[in-house]
């Protein structure tokens, strides 16, 4: 039963245990993720940390925060891998939380039939680089997707690939769905599952939910760089007279008209759908034109300010928006006056402002919570879940069987 009293105890997870064994972004995020949601998620790694527990970016210090962003509100238990004690504990772990959630691939002692026969109902969701058990990273597979070839401005030859991992992004989410849509299950029918997620089948399912790839078997025309306008409709980007840049885009008829309004261009549009035999309420007309839409927009852009731009958008249903680099968003009320942050103070980096679940629940966004080091939680799992007394947690910790904190180094997570 949940303590009312701890942390996450009124979300929908709450009383859900889950065991991680991860690197890198797409199952540290779902544990993360399911953390928010209310889950107990205790990260299992190696001592010394897994390959993801230096990544940058690092602090001036060496701290990751690459690791600490993506690990907030975890336990962490740290052993020996490759002992087969400390794989046993692993094991018993697994067992006692019922689900476990994993992107490592070729250790025995984590074999769902062994770990089902052991407990029936338990929930194992495992991530794999592609479906064929081969190796594969966020990096690899979008090569693989079309997209870095339709990327960057027109007149490019070479790929573009973007910096966001998204494949790893979608994976983590997908990874945390089918957790949450597994234990649902095994809540009113007592059903474990075994899940398998290829991230490379979770970039070509998106490919094909988007429909680029039933394009491409209807015989559609290669895809072209755009560079910032938006396939099928009417979208672009300005730059103002004191060169802060805009990204503007017009969907609707409304939106384009109220466009034109703003920057003084409606005659001008007129005259060139009459020269053009065109009508600009289609989207994909604006699309087929943009370039030279976009050109008239533009002039309006160039001859005021980003402060008068700005209003003139606020006052119109242009969805609009302005670039921003990182260290302008750090700094922006998107960030400081959003309640989905607020001030966690990490261990080992600082205070600082980190993201809760981008959800509401109930009105009220969760607070995140720190995040461990490596071994901080080690004793406390330990003891409490399996039961071991403080002579066998010293004598596991004596033989670099697992590794704990002393209690000088284990901060409060709460």
């Amino acid at each position: 039963m949940t303590d009312p009293s701890s942390p996450g105890a009124g979300l929908p997870l709450a009383g859900t245990r889950i065991i991680e064994v991860s690197s890198f972004v797409a199952v540290p995020l779902a544990g993360m993720t399911l953390g928010q949601l209310g889950a107990d998620v205790t990260r299992v790694d190696p001592i010394g940390g897994a390959a993801d527990y230096n990544r940058w970016p690092l602090t001036d210090a060496g701290e990751s925060l690459y690791w600490a962003s993506l690990n907030k509100g975890k336990q962490s238990l740290a052993a020996n891998f490759r002992d087969p004690e400390a794989q046993a504990l692993i094991a018993d772990l697994v067992v006692d939380a019922g689900v476990l959630i994993s992107n490592v691939a070729g250790r025995d002692w984590l074999d769902h039939d062994a770990l089902a026969a052991r407990r029936p109902d338990l929930v194992h969701v495992q991530l794999l680089g592609r479906a064929n058990g081969g190796a594969a990273v966020d990096y690899t597979v979008n090569a693989a997707m079309g997209f870095p070839l339709v990327t960057g401005p027109a007149g490019v030859s070479s790929p573009v690939n973007h910096v966001l991992p998204a494949w790893d992004v979608a994976a983590g989410l997908y990874t945390a769905l089918a957790v949450s849509s597994a234990v649902r299950r095994r809540d009113a029918t007592g059903q474990g599952a075994r899940i398998v997620l290829p991230l490379e089948d979770v970039a070509l399912a998106t490919v094909g939910n988007l429909g680029y790839l039933a394009e491409a078997q209807f015989g559609g025309p290669d895809r072209e760089r755009l560079g910032t306008a938006v396939y099928g409709t009417f979208g672009t980007d300005v730059v103002t007279s004191d060169g802060v840049r805009f990204m503007l885009v017009a969907l609707t008829p409304r939106h384009f008209a109220d466009l034109t309004g703003l920057t003084g261009t409606t005659e001008a549009v007129k005259a060139l759908e009459t020269a053009l035999g065109v009508d600009f309420r289609d989207e994909g007309t604006r699309f087929r034109h943009r370039d030279t839409l976009s050109a008239l927009i533009r002039s309006w852009f160039r001859e005021h300010t980003a402060e008068e731009a700005a209003a003139a958008l606020a006052a119109s249903s242009v969805l609009h928006e302005r670039y921003r680099t990182f260290r302008e968003l750090a700094a922006d009320p998107l960030v400081t006056d959003n309640p989905m942050f607020s001030r966690l103070d990490q261990p080992r980096i600082g205070p600082h402002l980190a993201p809760g679940l981008p959800m509401s629940i109930d009105g009220t966004h969760e607070a995140p919570r720190p995040a461990p080091a490596n071994g901080d939680d080690t004793a406390e799992v330990l003891t409490t879940r399996l039961g071991l007394d403080a002579d066998r947690l010293a004598d596991l910790t004596a033989r670099g069987v697992v590794k704990t904190s002393a209690p000088t180094e284990t901060k409060d997570r709460t």
